[in-house]
């Protein structure tokens, strides 16, 4: 999905003298005016791209874990070619990426050549998932712009211990990362008119960690105004994790995506002790690698914080009681959105899911309630025990919590609810040799952030469920409905029957229930 550019492009483009530009197109000036100072971009043969524009001060030295500040402005052009560094992370099993440079608060931007201050188009801004590894130019937004005249920007935000830290000494304490995607949506409404964007007309959407933020940024009054529209693509807003569910040995926990408040700024205090520190002044000096050399630390400051003026105490609270955005919504998950996991927390980590095996993580996720589960999911109707464990995973944690969240938002705001079903979905991330992953988790986004990579490892049939996606998505992005000229019929949700499946060839409703066996796990009480 990533976006290269070579040197001797880079060299043609400082030089003004780009062959992909459009010859003659005059109106289509390479050149933007934002707030704190010019950025010249690339003009393609249908679109304009903006790279590497920075939307906050480098969060260095004092300023880091604090609030993003504002850019120091500068004269002349900056050359918006290619995308800013990414924020300090460390390579893992499913990204080869690396950082440790804090100057990374940048945002990339993409425009159809209709777009431009007479004729606005909205603007669509994505949240990238995980928390901990990731940046916003790993996703190529052409097609989305283009085929559906929209205004795309993607971002870097701070991750794990820069992005979600706790301490005592700081104000809203594991928020930093939210206030950065804040932060880029205030630059959207100061700057995107500029280049042909709607500051009126903003869909917020991101896909798991990021669809998790999305949630954020639903609940929190700090952001209301800010966006006007949502997408969460696979999110756990409402999750909770039986034990065992994600990693081997992790407890059973209220929530999968939150901690709080306290509890992260305990874990602060322990990485500070951990590393020699008594205060913040103390850790702000300490070097970026020192503390991405601290093991999981990352992963350990993942997730935002609640119970501060960022976040309320209770997200299920919230939503019960109406504490969020009125706004359009469309959400939805993956047929499969536990295979994912399945495969690199457990195969891949040296504790496949036996035969075995299989009873005692059930004893071990659901107590006595063990024996039911596995009579409602028996190891003869898998083709293999991981499939099982993922199948029953997917179904009380991620459909579960899914169903409960979209009941709650769709309660005041209309909301369209999705799976995600194409079983063949190409991966782009490496699965175990021999693991089916079925419709994985994050396997959509492909189908939106479509590049030539990903179109060429497509059937036909695969294309056309893409093109249909980007087609409901940007629909959604201009007019609240994904609905639209060319596209089936996607009925607004009201019952778990409403819920549309897109697969090759069988976009149509799905009885989402009864798919995921919800009856079931409510008649557990789990």
């Amino acid at each position: 999905m990533r976006r290269l550019l070579g040197l001797g492009a880079v060299l043609l483009l400082l030089t003004a003298c780009n062959k992909n530009a459009v010859p003659g197109s005059d109106t289509l000036d390479p050149v933007v005016r934002t707030d704190a100072g010019d950025v010249r971009g690339v003009v393609h043969d249908d679109h304009r791209v903006f790279n590497g524009i920075p939307y906050a001060a480098p969060p260095v030295g004092d300023l880091r874990w604090t609030p993003p500040a504002p850019v120091k402005p500068w004269t002349g052009e900056r050359a918006a070619i290619k995308p800013g560094s990414p924020c300090p992370q460390v390579k893992s099993a499913i990204a080869d990426l690396s950082s440790d440079n804090e100057d990374c608060l940048f945002l990339n931007l993409t425009t159809p050549h209709s777009a431009s201050p007479q004729n606005k188009k909205p603007v669509m801004v994505w949240i990238h998932g995980d928390g901990a590894i990731g940046s916003g130019d790993q996703f190529d937004p052409t097609r989305l712009a283009v085929d559906g005249d929209v205004v795309v920007i993607t971002f870097n935000y701070r991750l794990g211990v820069f992005g979600a830290f706790g301490h005592p000494e700081l104000e809203d304490s594991g928020t930093i990362g939210l206030q950065d995607q804040r932060a880029v949506l205030r630059w959207v409404q100061r700057n995107v008119a500029a280049f042909g964007g709607d500051p009126g007309n903003v869909t917020l959407f991101g896909v798991s960690y990021g669809a998790t933020a999305t949630g954020a940024h639903l609940m929190s009054s700090l952001s209301r105004g800010l966006f006007h529209k949502v997408i969460m693509q696979s999110g756990f807003t409402l999750m909770d994790l039986p034990a065992g569910a994600l990693y081997p040995g992790i407890p059973a926990l209220p929530w999968l995506g939150w901690t709080t408040t306290a509890g992260s700024a305990s874990q602060g205090q322990a990485l500070a002790k951990q590393l020699g520190c008594e205060d913040l002044a103390c850790l702000r000096k300490v070097p970026v690698a020192k503390i991405l050399a601290v093991p999981q630390v990352m992963n350990i400051f993942q997730a935002y914080a609640l119970g501060n003026a960022q976040l309320p105490a209770d997200p299920a609270q919230a939503l019960a009681d109406g504490n969020f955005a009125e706004v359009p919504v469309l959400a939805g998950t993956t047929r499969d959105e536990h295979t994912t996991f399945v495969a690199f927390f457990r195969e891949l980590a040296g504790q496949p899911v036996t035969a075995a095996g299989y009873p005692e993580l059930l004893r071990t996720a659901f107590g006595a309630d063990a024996q039911k589960v596995l009579a409602e999911y028996p190891l003869k109707d898998y083709p293999t025990p991981a499939r099982a464990w993922a199948s029953v995973i997917t179904d009380r944690m991620w459909a579960q919590a899914q169903l409960r969240q979209n009941q709650l938002l769709s309660a005041k705001n209309p909301l369209w609810f999705y799976e995600f079903a194409d079983r063949d979905a190409p991966t782009d991330i490496p699965f175990p040799k021999g693991f089916d992953p079925g419709a994985w988790h994050g396997g959509d986004v492909g189908y939106l952030f479509r590049d030539a990579e990903g179109a060429a490892a497509m059937r036909p049939d695969q294309v056309a469920l893409s093109d249909t996606m980007i087609a409901y998505w940007t629909n959604f992005a201009h007019r609240g409905d994904p609905n639209g000229s060319g596209v089936p019929e996607w009925k607004r949700f009201s019952t778990p029957d409403t819920v549309q499946s897109l697969a090759p060839g069988k976009i149509a409703p799905v009885g989402y229930s009864a798919e995921h066996q919800l009856e079931f796990w409510r008649g557990l009480g789990h």
